[in-house]
């Protein structure tokens, strides 16, 4: 991992990965359109030197060639996300799917050493039995699942066909500073949390039972920097979470006890689309062939969570105008 190129590096978590590459004394390049991405994410890196950002997009194989050019390692972070696929199917099926095509056909013309590919637990769908190993029956609920699914089958097959060494890794739910809340990309916690400091209800769709499995960005960095540098895994595919099952609801109270001044209640809306009921990973092979552990608690990443949006320079109502509470319809 000398010269390490992370698409959608910008991102919530490329870029916690790329200040862990950076750390470890990586040259870094970033690939991110910045749709999603905040180009402050990255203020701690310097353009020159060790670092290098080209503001392009994952589907024009032109940028995805010249990202690729010296480039040991890829890290495919960038995607469009699950609500998005309910508001624009083709478009992200284009980048999901399609985009991860081009990026893997660019790697292999560059001869990278390893193409890690940050898939999803959405692949699953609903948890037929928990906790979920990599032979669970995949069956993705929304065009974003089916896109990351195709992404991973993507990536087997420049394997097995060309030799190129791809890994797969499905992340279960990831939440940490720099997650996202702002209009379709919102995800519970940030959302949750943004509410809060505005003494506003959180929004629970359907009646809160639904579980996931959550783990704190800078573990999820960690192991995919594992997923990098472990031998013998090319052409594999692994679960990477907690193994911690956590309710929506839980996660909300959770959310209104350490937040200072937060919210009093919760508020119930109706279910949303494609929202599955039942996530909990199991990681035991990952683990096994890596070493990785996760290394913080539920409470003590929502605490550092909390404190990076109390720390963000705009007021809490700034904020708030960027949050979209039913964040998947089309207008």
């Amino acid at each position: 991992m000398k010269r390490v190129l992370v698409t959608g590096g910008a991102g919530f978590i490329g870029s916690h990965l790329v200040d862990a590459l950076a750390a470890k004394g990586c040259f870094v390049r970033v690939v991110d359109n910045l749709v999603n991405g905040r180009r402050d994410n990255l203020a701690a890196h310097v353009e020159g030197g060790r670092f290098n950002f080209i503001e392009g997009d994952i589907t024009d194989r032109e940028t995805m060639r010249e990202a690729m050019r010296d480039i040991d390692t890829v890290f495919h972070c960038a995607c469009l996300g699950v609500r998005h696929s309910l508001l624009s199917p083709f478009e992200n099926h284009r980048v999901n799917a399609e985009g991860t095509l081009i990026s893997l056909d660019e790697a292999l013309r560059g001869r990278v050493g390893r193409f890690v590919y940050v898939s999803s637990s959405e692949v699953y769908g609903t948890a037929r039995v928990a906790p979920m190993t990599e032979d669970h029956p995949t069956h993705p609920h929304t065009v974003y699942g089916a896109g990351k699914l195709a992404g991973e089958a993507y990536a087997r097959a420049y394997h097995r066909t060309a030799g190129l060494p791809a890994v797969m890794i499905r992340l279960f739910n990831t939440y940490g500073p720099r997650s996202h809340y702002e209009g379709s990309a919102g995800e519970l916690i940030p959302k949750s949390i943004v509410r809060a400091l505005n003494g506003r209800p959180i929004l629970i769709f359907g009646d809160g039972s639904q579980t996931r499995d959550f783990t704190y960005v800078g573990d999820m960095a960690d192991a995919l920097m594992k997923a990098a540098q472990c031998d013998g895994i090319a052409g594999l595919t692994f679960n990477v979470g907690s193994g911690l099952e956590m309710s929506v609801k839980q996660v909300a109270q959770a959310v209104i006890r350490k937040s200072p001044g937060g919210a009093s209640r919760i508020e119930y809306c109706r279910a949303r689309p494609g929202d599955v009921a039942r996530l909990c990973a199991d990681a035991a092979l990952f683990k096994t062939r890596t070493g990785w552990r996760p290394a913080t608690s539920f409470e003590e990443g929502l605490v550092r969570t909390i404190e990076w949006f109390t720390a963000r320079p705009e007021p809490p109502s700034e904020l708030l105008k960027r949050e979209v509470g039913i964040n998947w319809e089309r207008t």
